[in-house]
């Protein structure tokens, strides 16, 4: 009876922390805010070239959870994306739609340059996955610069 009882325990708190691990794994709104300032603060007193560098780096600290931080300029060219690099090979990004036709970059753009931050809700997949989740991305333009900053959540978590 003892052993059951010390298994049961041990079990439980496997479960317990697993639990715990995977709602650890999906970032929070409020972690996008924060890392969104501190890619903001690193642009204006790092530089932009340097804030391309980190922001754009896979395994920089702007990479975390499910999430990331990505960098566009007013015009709508994304200068820094950390899990699809390949975004800032287009001259702007003004054209593309998620999988209900909204262009969400004209959104980032428009909150940028109007109110300076907010949050934008779209379609767009997980890292490492193909199919579009919904998402809610935290856009702040970076103060005295022409470029903002965006960070989002993947609403309902991580899936695996």
């Amino acid at each position: 009876m003892r052993k059951f009882f010390v298994l049961t325990l041990v079990l439980t708190g496997f479960l317990l922390a697993g639990n715990a691990i995977a709602t650890d794994e999906s970032a929070t709104k409020e972690e996008c805010v924060i890392k969104c300032h501190e890619a903001a603060a690193l642009v204006n007193s790092k530089g932009l070239e340097e804030a391309i560098k980190q922001i754009g780096n896979p395994k920089g600290p702007f990479v975390w959870k499910d999430s990331y931080v990505f960098l566009m300029n007013m015009d709508g060219k994304m200068l820094a994306h950390p899990i699809q690099p390949e975004l800032t090979k287009q001259p702007h990004l003004l054209l593309m739609t998620d999988p209900t036709d909204k262009a969400l970059f004209v959104h980032f753009v428009n909150l940028a340059r109007t109110v300076g931050h907010g949050w934008v809700e779209y379609m767009w997949p997980k890292p490492g996955k193909s199919t579009p989740s919904k998402k809610l991305t935290y856009i702040y333009r970076v103060p005295n610069q022409d470029v903002f900053v965006g960070a989002g959540v993947y609403v309902g978590g991580m899936v695996y």
